[in-house]
């Protein structure tokens, strides 16, 4: 059975931001090509869990001349073999950030194999894959550069009885969002410091850029301007949204880059029963499915501030094709199989994320009753999906660094909101002017 890594997500965003920012490099290369007898050697630079050895049997078996390689998700190394002009056959990469590589000349448009496929259609496909087109000059519309392997919408919340029950605190709603003032709120009240729990965790150490763009757009308000050059967390939502990630910090409820996990995940510690709430997508439900895992998580709708329902994804983790890959033809076999065959079934029987496809929702797994629950939750969350903003000129990792740095000053009161929102979109602009400046 597929199982997932629960550190894939922080390995996909680091490998997202590194594809970003490519330095020429030199170093050592992996061979791709033709091997004897004109085999094809595809190589692919993935999560090591991400192709079973009974997939990578069968494909090879359907697909006797393509042989496969697989190659452990490395951003260092993938900026040297792209640097070199020797790349992965195909890269796993987030659809979010897509834009900057994109912009580069990087990836491949698929669009043309996908018109051809008999396997993967365009109308089959989630909204979500639109993070990976690219028209040139922003992303959302145009040919498509990424599929989508598996996605959830991030802002939901996953709680565990068994603290809310010691706490005596109602149990949230599965119809009904909170505000992020009511997160707080509970958050504060299931707080024990005593026993080391926690309220709320909101896997401060994978993205901060995701849930405050999220809060922004709640709210009708937007972080960047029309082409992307431009942020500013000046405006009131975006205050707004500085302000509550302040009021977090400073209330001592959650992990933050100030006092952080050992292992930079909620999971553990949530498992562990020492977390009452934390902020991950569908996707967290597949630590639980096992008959032996803790059986008090449930799911709730995302949180809301302001008076719009929006649920984005932060990444939507996938693959894409390398622009100088030297065997197209045979990714694209690959491409198929992995996205709409063996491993696609897979992945959305294990509830490790909502598929790709819309033909496989309802392959979901829906057997114990948190499962069914987090069903019924995903599918009215799916109503409020919305894309993040994707800017070609600044890499995610370096908004998620600066945004860190200046919550941490705004916590420990060395600045105030105003004095910090205003130094963030100051040196982010710088960025985003240097990022155009090497684009154009």
């Amino acid at each position: 059975m597929f199982r997932k890594s629960r550190t894939r997500k922080r390995t996909a965003l680091a490998l997202a931001a590194a594809v970003a920012v490519l330095p020429v490099l030199a170093g050592c290369s992996v061979s791709n090509g033709s091997g004897p007898a004109g085999d094809t050697t595809l190589t692919v630079m993935t999560g090591t869990g991400d192709l079973s050895k009974e997939q990578i049997a069968e494909f090879q078996k359907n697909n006797p001349h393509i042989k496969l390689k697989i190659i452990a998700t490395d951003p260092t190394r993938l900026n040297t073999m792209l640097a070199s002009s020797n790349p992965p056959d195909i890269v796993s990469g987030l659809a979010t950030g897509s834009a900057n590589y994109n912009a580069r000349g990087l990836s491949t448009d698929l669009t043309p194999y996908l018109k051809d496929s008999k396997v993967l259609k365009e109308s089959d496909l989630q909204p979500v894959n639109n993070g990976f087109r690219w028209n040139g000059k922003k992303s959302g519309t145009g040919p498509l550069y990424g599929i989508v392997k598996d996605w959830s919408q991030d802002n939901t919340l996953w709680y565990n009885t068994a603290v809310f029950d010691k706490a005596r605190v109602a149990y949230p709603s599965a119809t009904e969002p909170m505000t992020y003032d009511q997160l707080l709120d509970v958050s504060k009240k299931l707080t024990d410091k005593s026993t080391g729990t926690y309220g709320l965790g909101l896997e401060w150490a994978w993205t901060l850029f995701g849930p405050m763009s999220a809060m922004v757009l709640q709210q009708g308000g937007h972080l960047f301007n029309n082409d992307l050059t431009k942020v500013d967390f000046t405006t009131p939502e975006a205050k707004r949204a500085f302000q509550w990630y302040v009021d977090y910090g400073q209330a001592e409820v959650g992990p933050t880059s100030l006092n952080p996990l050992a292992d930079g995940s909620d999971y553990s510690t949530f498992a562990a029963g020492r977390m009452g709430i934390t902020q991950d997508g569908y996707w967290f439900g597949g630590n639980f499915a096992a008959p032996d895992a803790m059986q008090t998580a449930r799911m709730a709708p995302a949180p809301v501030m302001g008076d719009k329902r929006v649920n984005p994804t932060y990444g939507g983790a996938g693959w894409w094709i390398p622009a100088k890959s030297k065997n197209k033809d045979a990714a694209w076999k690959l491409m198929e199989y992995y996205m709409a065959g063996t491993p696609a079934v897979a992945r959305a029987e294990s509830g490790w994320g909502l598929p790709s496809l819309k033909s496989l929702m309802n392959k979901l797994p829906q057997k114990l009753p948190f499962q069914k629950e987090a069903y019924a939750v995903a599918q009215e969350e799916l109503k409020h999906a919305a894309t993040l903003p994707d800017s070609p000129y600044v890499t995610i990792d370096l908004l998620n660094t600066t945004i860190d740095k200046y919550l941490q000053l705004a916590i420990k009161k060395q600045m105030t909101v105003d004095q910090a929102t205003a130094a963030l979109t100051t040196d982010i602009n710088k960025a985003l002017k240097q990022g155009k400046e090497q684009i154009g």
